[in-house]
């Protein structure tokens, strides 16, 4: 890569960077504002301020009620386990999880952890496209179920699941429903009053926040056993002094997501549809995931009988970074288990790669990015077909 090329950032769902203004929001909290919130002082009363302030701020942008519903974590993973958990605890005579079979890890290992102390999971199909089952799912439910957690949207994919319907059907079946919207949030609107969700569970750094923060929606009289024990903290549902750089980094991140969700929704759809469409051109690769009803900022596209590896890897070398899909799972060589539950052919597969925009992705990078994977593309292939040839000769 030139020294002069400026670095192309696809892998949004991956992480976000963290916005200018919510840097500046967070620094005066390692300086002169670094009092404890508990404190009964001066020190410890303007940051206990900045507190209620950045907790108003993520109410916004969630559209609930009440301050007390939001419980604020070290980030998704720590909400998704101890929404599941608590219900769990929580639910009388009700011992059973009803998830999906393209979870985030962060509900899925949960799920098979528990699984070995004798917790039932119904895992629920998608179909080709990446949707739920839905008739699959209201089977799953039954008068042992605890709690269904279902994600908002799916982080390799960007299908959305119909989750404000799947709360209903659960709050039918008298169990809890929780929506890991880790994706979601900040990228779609939502409006937390009157909905029959009771848990969801959100990260800053998704959405131009810093990382190590997140957040727990507790509808107000959710029963709910705290996975943290210690002081009284976040009402006593979560132990610990508070991370108020993080906490005052997300309040912002929440209120400038809030200001520019509709218009920056809208513009990164067309630029994903312009992305997309000027890969899709070459031929001989698809979209993945329920194309009509996704993510705007999120493309999944199959590279037939190439590797997606090989492809990212030139990308990274042209400053362009991507994905294979899921952030947690691009260490591994383990075959995404979202796209095998899709059933996704093995020789598709293997040339996945995710492009995820964010409202930083501008139009001329993103016709930069369609030049680089027309010419990569070209390149492998020819390469591919020159070493068949060899190989028949």
């Amino acid at each position: 890569m030139s020294e002069n090329r400026v670095p192309i950032y696809l892998d949004n769902n991956a992480t976000t960077r963290t916005d200018p203004s919510v840097v500046q929001a967070i620094l005066p909290f390692f300086t002169e504002q670094f009092g404890n919130a508990s404190s009964t002082h001066a020190f410890g009363s303007e940051v206990a301020a900045a507190l209620r302030q950045a907790r108003r701020s993520l109410r916004g942008l969630l559209g609930n009620a009440c301050d007390h519903e939001i419980v604020f974590t070290s980030g998704g993973t720590e909400a998704n386990n101890a929404a599941v958990l608590s219900a769990l605890a929580t639910q009388e005579d009700r011992d059973e999880i009803v998830t999906t079979s393209v979870e985030h890890s962060a509900v899925l290992a949960l799920t098979e952890q528990l699984a070995t102390k004798g917790v039932k999971t119904h895992i629920v199909p998608v179909d080709s496209r990446g949707r739920l089952d839905i008739e699959a799912f209201r089977c799953a439910l039954g008068p042992r179920t605890a709690i269904a957690s279902v994600m908002w949207a799916n982080n390799e994919t960007g299908t959305m699941f119909p989750v404000e319907f799947l709360a209903g059907l659960t709050r039918e079946a008298g169990a809890l429903f929780h929506t890991d919207a880790v994706q979601a949030i900040g990228k779609v609107r939502v409006n937390l009053k009157d909905s029959a969700i009771d848990m969801l569970s959100l990260s800053a750094h998704k959405l131009h926040g810093p990382k190590g923060i997140g957040a727990l929606y507790l509808c107000k009289g959710t029963k709910f056993r705290p996975l943290i024990c210690g002081g009284s903290q976040e009402r006593g549902r979560r132990g610990g002094t508070e991370n108020i750089p993080g906490i005052v980094g997300l309040g912002k991140a929440a209120e400038l997501a809030a200001e520019r969700l509709e218009p920056e929704r809208l513009r990164i759809g067309a630029l994903r549809d312009r992305l997309e469409q000027g890969i899709l051109h070459n031929g001989e690769c698809v979209s993945l995931g329920d194309i009509s009803n996704r993510l705007a900022n999120t493309a999944n596209i199959a590279f037939d009988h190439l590797e997606g590896e090989a492809i990212a890897h030139h990308l990274n070398r042209a400053g362009i970074a991507v994905s294979l899909g899921s952030a947690c799972n691009s260490g591994s060589m383990q075959p995404s288990h979202v796209l095998r539950a899709m059933q996704v052919p093995a020789w598709r597969m293997r040339g996945a790669v995710r492009f995820s925009l964010s409202r930083e992705t501008s139009l001329a990078e993103v016709d930069e990015v369609v030049c680089a994977v027309s010419d990569i593309v070209a390149r492998l292939r020819a390469t591919s077909c020159v070493t068949v040839g060899e190989l028949t000769s």
